[in-house]
């Protein structure tokens, strides 16, 4: 099989062509089975009756906020094949702020279901249709499928806006051109070698890119079927994947976690699950999971702008991302001067944008993460003297400790390691000379003078990496991509449980 770059000009249509008569593959939900043949089909009927209510002097703009299921990949086919823009909206925010997001991607029609549909104001400018309506069925059922032709697309073509997850402020919508998905997902399934017999899990939000970029694009591309889970659920995976026949699925943040959590089944290692793609697991859930379940993990380094990609190597370190490789670098944020070893900088692309198309509505936005006219992730990360590179958190969570800079990363990997505590989070204190090192514990029942001796006995905590201001939680609050919302994190904390 030719391996396809992540730069190669590769379209959605390309993937998709070959599936329209293929009858014996397709989409399951909620047990249910619909053909690829069907399935694009019904795309087809859908684009044409989207289509049919755009005003064609505006940008031809799809809401949609609807949960995970059928009805969303009907219409991120119709997107694929040309129909319209989809823009996914995040079905967590409410009231103005989804208002705003709406307004923002410059939605012609909105598409919601019962549930969704008290989440979202009205609009400006926008019209929003229940898809169980009589209103939505009836437009539908007026065209059959021949009544819309797929559009011979450029992979350059934009094809849907999805909004950043929102971690530490504002979320942004991403310009995602065709082959920003239909790239990536001919490399993974080449990859991993996806084919008819394999079943892609998709249980992450479709808002969102991990989903539709490392999950339905990989089974488009590998000619294989898609199980769709409503939502994520821990104890719902093991049961999904034995009874679709799941051999490969993606995730982002902590899934991997939540599912190790529930009570093993003497058969997890025999279901067939042969491969978890994905971001931000930790090396022990990794290591854990492939000895539960004999899948292979494969956690790379992205994001949903696609500037830069990191992929682990069978060499690399547990803690690591993967190697450093050209055109990715780790510079200097000021000067862009590459780094030594050991020293924090940014992640960089240095040959330029990569996949990255831009921000939708914020010029200012795309010219910041181009500054330089190399791509900036935003990233902070160092290298080791064998070359690997190891996250050290986001520059916005940057230390500045006695005029030295310190990542927040490699001190939560230390802090992680107390028994007592299940999650945590460092942050920067501001002081009148600089940073104090916070860290929010997600935990039960520390001991101040225990976790003090703790602190003491680790190697690898410099001085000025020693917490001195320490929260005691209970949950960490989490965006719909099970990442910690840092924002909303630092909004609700009040007085420290302790101060050194």
């Amino acid at each position: 099989m030719t391996t396809t770059s992540v730069t190669d000009a590769v379209t959605l249509g390309q993937l998709l062509a070959p599936l329209a008569d293929v009858d014996d593959r397709g989409v399951w939900f909620h047990g249910e089975f619909t053909s690829w043949r069907e399935h694009l089909a019904d795309a087809r009927r859908y684009a044409a009756a989207a289509s049919s209510l755009l005003d064609e002097e505006r940008p031809p703009h799809v809401g949609v906020l609807l949960g995970n299921g059928v009805e969303f990949s009907r219409l991120f086919a119709a997107a694929a094949l040309g129909g319209f823009v989809l823009v996914g909206l995040n079905s967590t925010r409410r009231g103005d702020a989804l208002a705003a997001d709406a307004a923002l991607a410059d939605c012609q029609l909105i598409l919601v279901s019962p549930e969704t549909a008290p989440l979202l104001p009205e609009v400006p400018g926008a019209r929003t249709i229940d898809v169980s309506s009589a209103e939505w069925t009836s437009t539908v059922g007026a065209f059959a499928p021949g009544d819309f032709v797929p559009v011979e697309s450029d992979p350059q073509d934009l094809t849907m806006l999805i909004f950043t997850s929102g971690t530490t402020g504002d979320p942004k919508a991403v310009r995602c051109s065709q082959r920003k998905f239909a790239a990536p997902g001919a490399m993974l399934a080449d990859r991993f070698g996806m084919g008819p017999d394999d079943v892609a899990y998709l249980s992450m939000p479709m808002f969102h890119s991990n989903a539709l970029i490392a999950g339905w694009s990989v089974a488009a591309a590998g000619g294989s079927s898609i199980a769709i889970a409503p939502r994520f659920s821990a104890h719902g995976f093991g049961d999904d994947v034995r009874r679709y026949g799941v051999t490969y699925a993606n995730y982002v943040g902590k899934p991997l976690n939540y599912v190790l959590q529930t009570p093993p089944r003497p058969d997890d290692a025999d279901t067939g699950l042969r491969i978890m793609y994905g971001n931000e697991a930790s090396a022990a859930d990794r290591a854990e999971f492939t000895r539960r379940f004999g899948a292979r993990v494969v956690d790379g380094f992205g994001s949903t702008e696609a500037g830069v990609s990191i992929s682990r190597t069978p060499q690399t370190p547990n803690d690591a991302l993967g190697p450093l490789i050209a055109p990715v670098a780790v510079v200097d944020p000021d000067t862009l001067d590459a780094v030594e070893p050991g020293v924090v900088g940014e992640i960089v692309n240095m040959s330029g944008p990569g996949l990255f198309d831009g921000y939708y509505g914020d010029e200012a936005a795309t010219d910041e993460r181009m500054r330089g006219g190399v791509y900036r992730t935003g990233d902070l990360a160092w290298v080791d003297a064998d070359g690997y590179v190891h996250f050290a958190g986001r520059i916005g969570d940057w230390l500045r400790v006695d005029g030295e800079n310190l990542g927040t990363r490699p001190i939560e990997a230390v802090l992680r390691r107390h028994p007592d505590v299940s999650d945590v989070v460092v942050l920067g204190v501001p002081t009148e000379i600089g940073d104090a090192v916070g860290a929010v514990l997600v935990a039960d029942g520390v001991d101040r003078a225990e976790f003090d001796s703790f602190l003491d006995a680790q190697p690898d905590l410099g001085p000025k990496q020693r917490p001195t201001r320490v929260w005691i939680v209970d949950t960490l609050p989490e965006t719909a991509t099970f990442k910690t919302a840092r924002s909303a994190l630092v909004a609700s904390l009040g007085s420290p449980s302790w101060t050194s």
